[in-house]
């Protein structure tokens, strides 16, 4: 089973913990700092300002920060990051009222310090388990996130109702001080693999792929549909003048990727796998829900149906984008993946609000359907993984640590000790 290969293997479950508190921190900021916006201005729109400023520093710098993962290792990005990001956001905290106007500027700040805890995450698991291990690390990496959506915005929510905006931030960047430090320190060192022949990509070459590319692109959408849906849940609640089903809405949807990411990951997996229909199973989960609007107990049953299909069809292209990269560029390529994402982010929130006052409540899923079909044509020429490729992996691995336990003698008894 996926399950037990993967946490039998050393160092698994310490870097997958510290990068889950290591990303919490990331999430628990968004709630407070929109409050705390809007609370210094007075309007909402201001807060969409601030959020818009962060989302850009975040685009910006993120893929630089993992190219330099790449070069210099990401132990040292991670730790410079970690600490630049927890004195931007003391620095938000501790904002006078009256300075708001600052707010942005602070914000596009922060968001270029973003850890690339995610991006050096994806980048690591090759180096810590192969086989069959390893596709069942990135589902389980796509399926945590689900816990982090619902835990993070949750306990920044709290501490601004118990307390203050300005205590939720500074609650993040106590977490993120510490978490992201223990994070860095579990980075696994590289496999020697011999003499080092693959020289640096250049962004050109690392982008324009015939795989690569689609898989990137494909990513972007779903996030676009992604949060256009986020969007349509809250205006379906507000239309039927139960707030709090928004909330319940999010719990169900997440809690249905989980359930999948879970499944998919305990599967042995077929011997040829194909992404696109992964793909094609998320276009149909989009597009059931498209007639499940009527009523709010018909739309929760759709949403927790077609968050079954998140979490594996996320996963699988996470393994497939990491196969497909040379590991000198791993890190980079993961960080142009989130670049897609938050650009994705921004543009679905925003379409999505313009269909909703012009349209309705459930052109947003036809809209989401509709990317979810055109990332699925995306994904048709991807090559499939399969069981030969698996087996390589899994032996090429292996030849390195014979190799570096030769080299080392006691090497494989200090990493059982260690």
């Amino acid at each position: 089973m996926g399950y037990r290969e993967l946490w039998r293997a050393g160092g698994v479950v310490p870097l997958l913990v510290s990068s889950l508190l290591a990303r919490l921190p990331m999430l628990a900021t968004t709630v407070p700092i929109a409050f705390l916006a809007k609370d210094a201005s007075g309007s909402f729109r201001w807060a969409g300002v601030v959020a818009g400023a962060y989302s850009v520093g975040t685009a910006v710098a993120g893929p630089l920060w993992s190219r330099t993962a790449d070069r210099r290792g990401p132990r040292g990005v991670l730790l410079v990051t970690g600490i630049g990001w927890s004195v931007a956001l003391l620095a938000i905290a501790l904002l006078p009222a009256a300075q708001y106007r600052l707010l942005p500027l602070l914000t596009v700040v922060a968001g270029a310090l973003v850890p690339p805890v995610s991006q050096t995450l994806r980048a690591a698991w090759p180096r810590v388990v192969n086989g069959p291990a390893l596709r069942t690390a990135y589902s389980v990496d796509a399926t945590t996130q689900e816990l982090l959506f619902m835990v993070g915005p949750m306990l920044g929510a709290t501490a601004v109702s118990v307390a203050s905006p300005r205590l939720g931030v500074l609650l993040a960047a106590a977490m993120s001080a510490v978490f992201i430090w223990w994070y860095a320190l579990r980075q696994p060192k590289p496999l020697d693999h011999g003499p080092r022949t693959e020289v640096p990509l250049t962004a050109r070459q690392l982008l324009w792929h015939r795989h690569r590319l689609p898989l990137i692109l494909a990513f972007g959408l779903w996030i676009t549909s992604f949060s256009g849906i986020s969007l349509a849940i809250v205006a379906f609640a507000d239309n039927h003048g139960e707030r709090l089903i928004a909330g319940v809405f999010e719990s169900v949807w997440a809690f249905g990727s989980l359930v999948g990411g879970a499944v998919a990951g305990a599967l042995p997996g077929r011997g040829t796998s194909h992404l696109w229909r992964r793909a094609a199973l998320v276009a149909v989960g989009m597009l059931l829900c498209v007639f499940a609007t009527w009523s709010a107990v018909s739309l929760g049953i759709a949403l927790a149906v077609s968050g079954l299909t998140l979490a594996p069809a996320i996963g699988a292209l996470y393994g497939r984008l990491g196969a497909l990269t040379p590991d000198v560029a791993k890190t980079e390529v993961f960080g142009w993946m989130s670049g897609a994402a938050t650009g994705g982010g921004a543009i679905g929130a925003a379409v999505a609000g313009a269909i909703i006052d012009g349209f309705g409540v459930r052109y947003v899923w036809l809209l989401a359907a509709v990317l979810a079909v055109l990332a699925t044509v995306l994904l048709l020429r991807v090559p499939p993984e399969t069981a030969a490729e698996a087996a390589e992996a899994e032996a090429v691995e292996a030849e390195a640590v014979e190799a570096e336990a030769v080299e080392l003698p006691g090497a494989g008894l200090l990493r059982e000790t260690a």
